[in-house]
């Protein structure tokens, strides 16, 4: 399985195995990571799964849906080039490793 860092913003990590198919906001959930909130339970609709896609990953992530952009800009925490809606990022083997890191607060 993948593995997934989730990096909190006061530098606490977590890694987890992810399934293949899930999303980060799932395998987040499924393990009790704080910091993801996931109140639409990841149908794209609230903004409080927000992440930021470590740098070393942002090119092998697929871009923004048009949907995903417009719920970007409703997040409270800085909304910078590498936010990204937890939710809309399905786990892939090519993401093994993949680190996120979380926002000071979701809500």
């Amino acid at each position: 399985m993948p593995k997934v860092t989730y990096r909190a913003a006061d530098g606490g990590e977590r890694t987890l195995d992810v399934a293949v198919g899930l999303s980060v906001m799932e395998g987040a959930m499924r393990n009790d990571v704080e910091g993801i909130v996931a109140e639409c339970g990841g149908s794209c609709m609230c903004a409080t799964c927000h992440v930021y896609v470590d740098d070393t990953f942002a090119e092998r992530m697929p871009s923004p849906s048009e949907e995903e952009s417009e719920m970007l800009e409703e997040v409270i925490a800085e909304r910078r080039p590498n936010s990204r809606l937890s939710c809309q990022l399905l786990i892939t083997p090519e993401l093994d490793g993949l680190l996120v890191h979380l926002p000071e607060r979701q809500t």
